[in-house]
């Protein structure tokens, strides 16, 4: 039979075999869990050791091919009539019978306004009657020297005053000559008081309403002809080496769905002293929807080159040099490009490389840049 101490004493020895077995069970924890971070840190040191190896997808990658290479000039501008007109005031005065507004239609010659010509009307005539005074004095002067003639011829004048008549004549014809001219200058100044249109076209701007009082030179009304358009373009002299009266040049121009083919009409001789640039003139044909002002943008074709090209997107400049970034055995390679042509191969921007066979991997500008020696590895579809 247990007696009580022995009872005691007995649950004294279990109680410490369980604390020794808790303690027992602590360390294996905490050597268990010392070996799992010892073995993780050295992962993590192995890791740190060992370069990543970074799998690029397939629109991380494009390729070195042969291509067309489209080489053209960039212009932008605005794209101008090629006729236009200031209908201006010739004489001072009042402005009258001007019903033209902005948009109407205008033929060559047509009457677009008129100055009040009271005055000038007035000055014709007194020029008419001056020349015809004039023309009086000659038929008198003409009269008397051919009564000095036959008074000469019988002796009862002398040779002088038949001089005297001579002059008299021409000094009227002189006279009346005069006149004559002046009576041109009114009639020319009656004729400045009617504007008419100097070709045909539409009204883009009306300046001055009916009643209003003018003076010489003041603009009434603009011209535009919508048949022909201009546009002027600044391109760099290393660019204008390469264009050429001739060449053709596509255009986008605001407002119109589809491009416009234009034309190198002229180009100027001389460089802008301001900006350094050459000035173009591009000859664009009227289409549907064309306006003087309209802003226009686009490229000059200069020739083609068959090369090796890459996109100009995947050519990289954050180095004095530019450069691409290829895929070679494995590693990513930074191969800087010397100076090549840039140009178009249909709708894509295309740089031209050297040195780079075709069908080798570029990394494109999804991929963004990427530290040379790095590995890399391509996605398999």
């Amino acid at each position: 039979m247990t007696t009580p101490r022995s009872r005691a004493t007995w649950i004294k020895w279990l109680l410490l075999a369980a604390l020794v077995l808790a303690v027992g069970l602590g360390v294996v924890r905490a050597l268990d869990k010392r070996k799992t971070q010892a073995a993780a840190a050295r992962a993590a040191a192995e890791s740190l050791q060992r370069a990543p190896v970074y799998t690029l997808a397939a629109h991380d990658v494009v390729a070195v091919r042969a291509v067309e290479l489209i080489q053209s000039v960039g212009v932008s501008g605005s794209v101008e009539a090629l006729k236009t007109a200031a209908i201006k005031a010739r004489a001072a005065g009042e402005i009258q019978g001007l019903d033209k507004r902005e948009g109407d239609a205008v033929k060559a010659g047509e009457v677009v306004a008129r100055i009040d010509s009271t005055e000038a009307r007035a000055r014709v005539r007194q020029a008419e009657r001056q020349a015809a005074s004039a023309q009086a004095q000659v038929a008198i002067a003409r009269r008397t020297l051919d009564n000095n003639q036959a008074l000469v011829r019988q002796g009862f004048i002398s040779a002088t005053a038949l001089e005297t008549a001579i002059a008299n004549l021409a000094g009227a014809e002189a006279t009346h000559q005069a006149a004559l001219a002046a009576l041109d200058i009114a009639n020319k100044a009656l004729a400045d008081t009617t504007l008419r249109s100097p070709l045909s076209g539409q009204i883009a701007a009306r300046l001055v309403q009916n009643g209003e009082r003018v003076g010489i030179d003041t603009r009434v009304l603009d011209v535009v002809d919508l048949s022909g358009f201009e546009m002027e373009a600044a391109i760099t002299p290393a660019d204008a080496v390469a264009v050429k009266v001739g060449q053709a040049a596509q255009l986008r121009i605001e407002g119109l769905a589809q491009p416009v083919q234009a034309t190198v009409a002229r180009i100027n001789p001389s460089v802008q002293a301001s900006s350094r640039s050459v000035l173009i003139y591009l000859r664009v044909p009227a289409v549907e929807g064309m306006r003087p002002g309209l802003f226009a943008q686009g490229h000059v074709v200069t020739g083609s080159i068959n090369t090796l090209a890459v996109p100009a997107s995947a050519v990289r400049n954050d180095k004095p040099q530019p450069y691409i970034q290829i895929v070679r055995e494995g590693n990513v390679v930074h191969v800087p490009l010397t100076d090549g042509a840039s140009g178009q191969a249909g709708a894509v921007a295309m740089r031209q490389v050297g040195g780079v066979p075709a069908g080798t991997p570029v990394l494109s500008a999804q991929a963004g840049l990427i530290r040379e020696g790095t590995a890399v590895r391509l996605a398999t579809n």
